[in-house]
């Protein structure tokens, strides 16, 4: 039979949020070896924080971003991007299919886009979960005709909820700003 061994924690603590636990063992009395050492950090939780996006200086949180693609075959459109390592994540297949592929997102549409377009969705995380805090649409097309930027079309400013507005770039690329949830209550 080998040596008893001993064991003992030390616990320090380096501040309120920081505590490191030390294992040390020794074999029949001699001398200590440190066995591992674990350090346990308090993680500090942030809470997504409303922001006026009508500030002068607030940067615009336009949500998710995907790119959405004019397709003359939904079907066979689906199996490329699919050989591309794209999964299916919502669509009806008959006209519209949203995919996935890591970070990456795309929606393909059959028959109800005329060009490619550029979609934001405020309130809606890459996965279409809402999110706690975000800057509706209509405040976002407040910011953005303050800032002289011309909308092809936009949201009823008297109403709530889901809305959207378009807009093209300097070069001529479509951008579609489609919130789909109404903002969370507080």
């Amino acid at each position: 039979m080998g040596a008893k061994a001993t064991e003992r924690d030390v616990i320090t603590h380096d501040g309120p949020d920081k505590c490191v636990i030390e294992s040390w063992i020794s074999f029949g009395g001699n001398e200590e070896f440190k066995g591992a050492e674990r350090v346990l950090t308090r993680v500090k939780r942030t809470v997504a924080t409303e922001v006026d996006p009508l500030a002068k200086d607030a940067k615009l949180r336009l949500g998710n971003f995907s790119v959405s693609l004019v397709v003359k075959d939904l079907s066979v459109s689906r199996t490329f991007y699919e050989k591309l390592g794209f999964s299916a994540i919502v669509g009806n297949a008959k006209n519209f299919l949203i995919m996935q592929n890591d970070s990456s997102t795309i929606g393909l549409f059959q028959g109800v886009l005329e060009k490619n377009i550029l979609t934001f969705t405020p309130g809606w995380d890459r996965n279409a979960k809402t999110l706690p805090g975000f800057d509706k649409v209509r405040d976002l097309q407040q910011k953005l005709k303050t800032q002289g930027i011309v909308l092809t079309t936009t949201s009823d400013a008297s109403t709530t909820g889901p809305a959207s507005l378009t807009l093209v770039d300097p070069d001529g690329n479509q951008i579609l700003i489609d919130q789909h949830v109404p903002r969370p209550k507080k």
